[in-house]
C-alpha cells in the first residue's frame, strides 16, 4: 500500500516537473553551465547510457558527423556522402565496439565517447587501428608482402568526455605513458596520441558554438541529469527530459523521429546496482593507484638520499672510477651500498 502511494507521489512529481520546470527556471539552470550530479537520491545513472546515445545520434545524422569533423579540423567539406563509415563492431581481443569510425579526405577518424576517465584509451585505439587497417588492406586487395608500398589514411583519434571528473578542456593521452619505465636513453619505437575533449555543458565553448549537434547533445545530457537528481523514476525522468528538449528545440527533430528508440536505449542501459558496483570498483582501483604512486615517490626519495651519501663517500676516497661505474650499473651500485653500510 505504501509503495503504491509512493509511486503515485512520484508520478505527481514527474507531472509537476514536466509542466512547471520547463517554464524558465530549469532552462536557466541548464544553460548556466553549473554541474549537477547524476543520481537518484544516492544512486547514480549507469554511464553507458550516454555512450550509446552519442553513437546512435551521429550514426543517424551524417550531416552532423561531417560538421563535427569540420569543426575539429578547420575544414569546410559539404558532401556527407563522402564519409565512408568503417565503425568496428567487435574489436580484436575485446568484447566491445568502437563508437564511430570513418574515412574522409585521406584521414581515418576514430571517435570515442567516454563518461569515465580512462587512461588506457591510446591502447584501445591502437587495437582499433590495427583492425581498421587490416580491413582496408583486405578491401583494397593489397599484399603486405609485395614491393609496392601500401598507402594508408592518416589516423586521428579523439575522445569526447562528459563524465563527472574535473578534467581540462583538452588533454593529450599518449600510448608511451603505458610503457614500463626502463633505461632512460632508450626511446620507444611506437607512439600513439589521443586528443581528449571535455564536452560537458559549459566547456569548450568555441567547439560547441561551431558544432550545433554536439552542443545540443551536451544540453540534453545535462537536462537528463537534472531530472534524475529530483528522485523521479527513470522512465518518467527520461520522458520529461526528451519532452523538454523537443519544446526547447534541442535535438528536436532527432528526438521526435527516434523518441521510442532513445527512451528504450536509455532504459535498457540503466542499471543502478551495476553502476554502484562499478563505482566501488573504480574507487578501489583509484585507491590502489594512489598508493602505488605514493610508494613510488617515497622509494625514489629514499634512493636519491642513498645515492647522495654514496657519491660523497666515493669522492672523499678519490674513487672516481667507481663513481662513474655506479652511475651506469645498478647492481654495482647496490654492492657499494653494502660495502659502506648504506641502507
Amino acid at each position: 500500500m505504501r509503495k503504491t502511494e509512493e509511486k503515485k507521489e512520484n508520478q505527481k512529481k514527474a507531472g509537476k516537473i514536466g509542466k512547471e520546470e520547463r517554464t524558465g527556471k530549469r532552462r536557466l539552470r541548464v544553460f548556466s553551465g553549473k554541474k549537477r550530479s547524476v543520481g537518484i537520491g544516492r544512486r547514480r545513472v549507469q554511464r553507458q547510457v550516454k555512450d550509446r546515445l552519442f553513437r546512435f545520434l551521429f550514426e543517424k545524422d551524417r550531416e552532423a558527423l561531417l560538421q563535427l569533423y569540420n569543426t575539429l579540423n578547420g575544414t569546410e567539406y559539404r558532401d556527407a556522402s563522402q564519409l565512408q563509415v568503417v565503425t568496428i563492431e567487435s574489436a580484436v581481443y575485446m568484447v566491445m565496439k568502437n563508437d564511430l569510425a570513418f574515412v574522409l579526405a585521406g584521414t581515418l577518424n576514430l571517435y570515442e565517447h567516454q563518461s569515465t576517465y580512462n587512461p588506457n584509451m591510446p591502447l584501445r585505439f591502437l587495437i582499433y587501428l590495427a583492425q581498421e587497417y587490416q580491413k582496408l588492406v583486405e578491401q583494397a586487395q593489397e599484399s603486405l608482402y609485395g614491393t609496392k608500398q601500401i598507402v594508408l589514411p592518416m589516423p586521428q583519434c579523439v575522445v569526447f568526455y562528459n563524465g563527472e571528473r574535473d578534467i581540462p578542456e583538452e588533454e593529450i593521452l599518449r600510448l608511451s605513458d603505458s610503457f614500463e619505465s626502463g633505461k632512460q636513453d632508450v626511446r620507444a619505437d611506437v607512439e600513439l596520441t589521443v586528443r581528449m575533449l571535455n564536452i560537458n555543458h559549459g566547456h569548450n565553448r568555441e567547439l560547441m558554438e561551431k558544432c550545433q549537434v554536439l552542443r545540443e547533445y551536451a544540453v540534453f545530457v545535462e537536462l537528463s541529469r537534472q531530472y534524475l537528481s529530483n528522485g523521479i523514476e527513470p522512465k518518467q525522468a527520461f520522458e520529461a527530459a526528451i519532452t523538454d528538449c523537443i519544446e526547447q528545440d534541442i535535438l528536436a527533430g532527432f528526438l521526435r523521429n527516434y523518441r521510442a528508440e532513445v527512451l528504450g536505449m536509455l532504459l535498457e542501459e540503466f542499471d543502478v546496482k551495476k553502476y554502484e558496483r562499478s563505482l566501488r570498483e573504480e574507487g578501489r582501483e583509484e585507491g590502489i593507484e594512489e598508493g602505488r604512486k605514493e610508494g613510488k615517490k617515497e622509494g625514489q626519495e629514499q634512493e636519491s638520499a642513498r645515492y647522495s651519501r654514496l657519491i660523497c663517500i666515493l669522492l672523499e676516497q678519490h674513487r672516481e672510477d667507481d663513481l662513474r661505474r655506479a652511475a651506469e650499473d645498478a647492481a654495482y651500485r647496490e654492492r657499494l651500498y653494502g660495502e659502506f653500510g648504506i641502507s
